[in-house]
Parts: structure tokens; sequence; C-alpha cells
């Protein structure tokens, strides 16, 4: 199962599960568990973490689901290992449509695998792009501020330098 916060905004909150979008209203309460309001129904759920930061049992109307919460750039990274990539690329395209918030990087500049290249939002959340391998940048294509397109050339590195 893979859900896809869309939107928060108070109470009422957006998410995409297998592809079927589904507006509700959440209400934390003590203890892990919060109350859901869907299509006029009232769902109270336990949230129990897991192993990790990010992994959590999810306890609703007697069944109990696994989840893992990925961030923008988990979710790019697994997306790129299901199209049989996985290692860090030499050219960084952008993951969805989206605005680069902040480049902190120029040509020239090395940096450390789990270093942070940009920062760039998308639908109201924000995302950091680390590399996962040592790397040099060869170009830098776009700059704070800018909007740009799904899969659009963002910077070129040079690998193992």
């Amino acid at each position: 199962m893979e859900v896809t916060l869309i939107n928060k905004e108070g109470n009422k909150v957006s998410i995409d599960i297998d592809g079927e979008v589904y507006d509700v209203d959440v209400a934390m309460l003590q203890n892990g568990t919060c109350s859901l309001l869907y299509n006029g129904n009232s769902y109270n759920a336990e949230f129990v973490r897991g192993e990790g930061r990010k992994h959590y049992s999810v306890n609703l109307n007697y069944s109990t689901y696994q989840i893992d919460m990925l961030d923008s750039q988990a979710k790019y990274m697994k997306m790129r290992k299901h199209k049989g990539g996985g290692a860090q690329a030499d050219v960084i395209t952008a993951p969805m449509p989206c605005k680069i918030v902040k480049m902190y990087c120029k040509p020239g500049d090395e940096f450390k695998a789990g270093d942070t290249l940009f920062t760039m939002e998308a639908m109201k959340m924000q995302s950091n792009y680390k590399v996962t391998a040592d790397c040099k940048v060869a170009d830098v294509l776009v700059g704070d501020g800018d909007t740009v397109a799904a899969e659009q050339v963002l910077i070129k590195l040079k690998l193992g330098e």
C-alpha cells in the first residue's frame, strides 16, 4: 500500500492511497490515537511507532496496517531503484514539478555522500536533495526560485572525484 500526503491545512488532510484520493478530517488524541472523519463516518485509529522513525503500525477497525513514511527524496530514490537505478546518477533531474527554494552548490563544489545540494518545494512541502556518493558539481542549470518540470535536468555531476 502506498500512501502520499497531498495537502494538509489544519485538521483537513488530502491523501492518496494507491492512486485514490481521500479528503479526511483528522484530530490527534492522546497516546498515538486519532479520530478520523471521512464521508460522514467517524473512525478511531491507533498509530504505533515501530523500528526507525518512519515506520508505523496502524490499527483501524480490527485490522493492522504496516506503513512506511517516505519524504519526497526517499520516495524519489525508491522510484529510481525500481527503474533499475539507485546509484547516484551523474545528472540530477527534478523528481516532480517543483520550485527550487535554495541551491547550495555551484560548479566546482565537491560534496560527500549525504550532503544536501538543494531544497525544493512541491505540494506545499519542502524536501532536501542529498547525493548518495562523493561527487563534484560540473554544472548547475537552475537557480533559487526557479519553477521546474518533472524530469528537467537541474545539476550535472562528476562522480568519484
